[in-house]
């Protein structure tokens, strides 16, 4: 009996170390060694890029780390960068960069809807926001069509990137668009070559040098750039209908 009390006293214990599947488990990815995330942002300091975040990254070996300017790479020692895209071959090619980089966007656009300028369908089937200049041939392609792309049941929410930079020409005309008492009007008019400054809100305080560093951050190096609602990314024009069957897909 003695002998039998014992086996049942070890089964009783490995049935509490054993965890139950009703236990929740984290899904919380572990941190980066403090460390190296130093040594990661000291290295970056010296091409004059700055770390946002430190994660490890789905590639064995590599570390993910945004920046101002992109996504970069690092061994998981902080000493060297990568720089370039990172694709899973197992999973049919996957791009790993543009699923990290969708993330990014998907939180951006959170971020920045309240200041955004929206042409709204009236019976919207889809939204995308577009990355536009006032300076960009094709941005005004893109505006010209947009009674067919609100036709279509798109809706068209526009983000700010001033391809001369901040504080450069279209910056200045870009921040009056957004600062305009009629947004949507301003924005006509000056992707229709009116350079009028529209009449302003009194008092305005526009993200608009955020937005282009959003830009910057998550892979947008021209305009326009369409971003999907899952955080995909379509680089340049998308004429209505071509716009309209992606989205449909």
């Amino acid at each position: 009996m003695r002998i039998l009390a014992i086996v049942f006293s070890l089964f009783s214990l490995a049935a509490v170390a054993t965890p139950d599947a009703k236990t929740p488990v984290s899904s919380e990815p572990a941190p980066v060694d403090e460390k190296v995330v130093r040594l990661v942002k000291d290295n970056l300091n010296k091409i004059s890029l700055t770390a946002s975040d430190v994660t490890f990254s789905k590639a064995d070996g590599l570390l993910e780390v945004l920046t101002e300017r992109g996504l970069f790479y690092f061994t998981e020692n902080g000493e060297y960068l990568v720089h370039g895209k990172v694709y899973d071959l197992a999973n049919g090619v996957e791009n790993i960069t543009e699923l990290s980089l969708a993330k990014v966007r998907v939180d951006g656009m959170k971020e920045f809807e309240d200041s955004m300028i929206v042409f709204k369908a009236k019976e919207e089937k889809f939204k995308v926001t577009v990355f536009t200049d006032t300076s960009c041939g094709y941005c005004r392609k893109l505006h010209s069509q947009m009674q067919t792309y609100n036709d279509l049941g798109i809706t068209v929410r526009y983000m700010a990137f001033p391809r001369s930079g901040v504080g450069g020409p279209t910056f200045k005309e870009l921040t009056s668009i957004w600062c305009a008492v009629d947004q949507q009007t301003a924005m006509t008019n000056a992707k229709m070559g009116d350079n009028t400054p529209a009449p302003q809100a009194k008092m305005c305080t526009m993200p608009i040098a955020e937005q282009y560093t959003m830009g910057m951050k998550v892979g947008v190096n021209g305009t326009p750039a369409i971003i999907l609602d899952d955080g995909t990314m379509i680089p340049g024009y998308q004429e209505p209908a071509q716009l309209f069957a992606v989205l449909d897909q």
